[in-house]
């Protein structure tokens, strides 16, 4: 079972200073990735904890690769709605050839009004855009040469294709995995929610031919006590979870580093034991 931790891009935590130490410290102490999150229009009456400040999710991971060696780099979730697919493609081919294949493509349709509304995008078309966006994801890193809007063209530099986790809960979103993804990254708050949709998934892939989706679940993995901590764990991995992102709150780096110690000391050993994976 892998570790990630999610990186603040947004309020008075997201600068430079605070964002390199947080993803170095991140990387000394051998977490396996990085995860960071995407807005980019939050309206002024929405802007608690933030001020409205978020730096953008492709330019941060591509900066957080410069900047790191090794650690993973993951998108919890990119909005594909929000962007044309063409450049997204160019972006993600980019951050994965200079990262040496390092990037994770968590994905999402997104959900908040007023972003679609300041992007002009129709909000009840995002299904059916972040759809097509990733059958143009898959064509791009399946071949040199690609067809878009009738032109052909060709996708230079083609790394490896990043590992598409989807988001979201629900029949679309299980389906949109089976057709796109290589896992699940769900809105579930409970281990125990996770078991009815993951085999579900599961009897599907096996049925398509698919090996089991990665399931990736964020959260945070502070507790009260270690011991409840390793409930939590224990129990999202009976539940079938691969990958764990913790995620929460931290006021700057010297709290960051705090949550990545107790992190270290009492959450990682368990996942990386035999019977984590």
């Amino acid at each position: 079972m892998k570790l990630g931790i999610f990186l603040r891009l947004m309020g008075p935590q997201a600068t430079r200073d605070t964002l390199v130490l947080c993803a170095r410290a991140a990387e000394a102490a051998g977490v396996d990735d990085l995860w960071v999150p995407d807005h980019i229009a939050i309206p002024p009456d929405d802007a608690e904890g933030s001020g409205g400040r978020y730096l953008d999710a492709l330019a941060s991971l591509a900066w957080l690769a410069g900047v790191t060696g090794r650690i993973g780099l993951g998108s919890a979730a990119l909005v594909l709605p929000y962007r044309p697919a063409l450049p997204t493609a160019k972006w993600l081919a980019t951050i994965q050839e200079l990262s040496g294949g390092r990037l994770l493509l968590g994905v999402g349709v997104g959900w908040m009004h007023a972003e679609f509304r300041a992007l002009g995008v129709d909000r009840a078309r995002r299904g059916r855009i972040a759809d097509q966006t990733l059958a143009f994801l898959h064509a791009c890193f399946a071949s040199d040469e690609v067809e878009h809007e009738g032109q052909r063209f060709l996708f230079l530099p083609r790394p490896a294709r990043p590992r598409i986790y989807v988001g979201g809960s629900g029949a679309h979103a299980l389906a949109r995995v089976l057709r796109y993804g290589d896992g699940w990254m769900p809105m579930l708050g409970d281990a125990s929610e996770l078991a009815a949709p993951l085999r579900e998934l599961r009897e599907r892939a096996a049925e398509l031919g698919r090996p089991a989706p990665e399931v990736v679940v964020l959260g945070s993995l502070l507790a009260e006590s270690p011991a409840q901590a390793l409930d939590r764990v224990s129990a999202l991995r009976a539940a079938g979870a691969t990958r764990l992102v913790h995620a929460s709150r931290y006021a700057d780096g010297a709290e960051f580093q705090r949550q990545l110690d107790w992190l270290s000391r009492h959450v990682a050993p368990a996942l990386r034991g035999p019977a984590a994976d």
